[in-house]
């Protein structure tokens, strides 16, 4: 069982952020699924989750919008309690661009899902977390901000700036008892990954096997319990030591 308060997962209609949601459920957190346009996705999730004994409700916000994001943490907040846990993990397209194509736009694009969007949404918590005595903010980057791939340039920058904000966030809220954390997977296949054979990327992972969402939901869980409560400033690759 983690702090007093509601968990929320930014982008967990599917993916990453559904098994991430079922599994803090589960730990005994209230969970709010966030998600923009998988409604049915969001509350299959919700589905599950009361199913098997916990809490959860689903909320649709545009995280990337100030008004989107308070809106949504003053609805959790009136239909669960106060949100002592951000797991800030919805992304949006992240295309492949040369830098002979790149364009600040295509910048911006990838820094309001990766910067703007975690900034928002620790703002809207904070209230609730210096009440209760302490907070979890884990965000969820991306092992490719060591692996330098050719024409991802915009979205590395922007996960590169998710390393930064983790380390000055951890010192300035570590006073109020807030940990904050960034979780970095390499590549997990899901859903928009069928039909993708992931042989040749699993031959180069030392583990000789693929992540699942599973492996990344522990270590988020891990973060958000007890066990995790001095863990603050670092990033954790969960990619089977596929970048070491």
């Amino acid at each position: 069982m983690g702090l007093p308060g509601v968990a929320v997962v930014t982008g967990a209609s599917r993916g990453l952020g559904a098994a991430i949601a079922q599994r803090l459920a589960a730990d005994g957190w209230p969970v709010a699924v966030n998600y923009l346009r998988g409604r049915d996705g969001a509350e299959s999730v919700v589905r599950r989750i009361r199913e098997a004994g916990g809490v959860a409700g689903s909320f649709a916000a545009d995280v990337v919008s100030e008004e989107g994001v308070a809106a949504l943490v003053a609805d959790v907040e009136h239909a669960l309690g106060p949100v002592t846990a951000v797991v800030a993990n919805a992304t949006g397209p992240h295309p492949e661009i040369s830098l002979d194509d790149l364009t600040w736009r295509d910048h911006l694009d990838q820094l309001e899902f990766f910067v703007k969007s975690p900034t928002l949404l620790v703002r809207a918590a904070l209230p609730s977390m210096r009440t209760a005595g302490g907070g979890r903010i884990v965000l969820i980057g991306s092992d490719l901000a060591d692996r330098a791939t050719p024409h991802m340039s915009a979205y590395v920058a922007a996960k590169s700036a998710q390393i930064g904000l983790t380390k000055v966030w951890a010192k300035e809220l570590g006073p109020d008892g807030i940990t904050v954390n960034l979780v970095q997977p390499g590549w997990i296949p899901v859903e928009r990954h069928a039909g993708v054979d992931p042989t040749a990327y699993a031959a180069e992972v030392p583990l000789r096997r693929m992540g699942t969402p599973d492996d990344v939901a522990a270590t988020v869980a891990h973060l958000l319990s007890e066990g995790g409560s001095f863990l603050t400033g670092q990033r954790i690759t969960v990619n089977g030591g596929h970048v070491i």
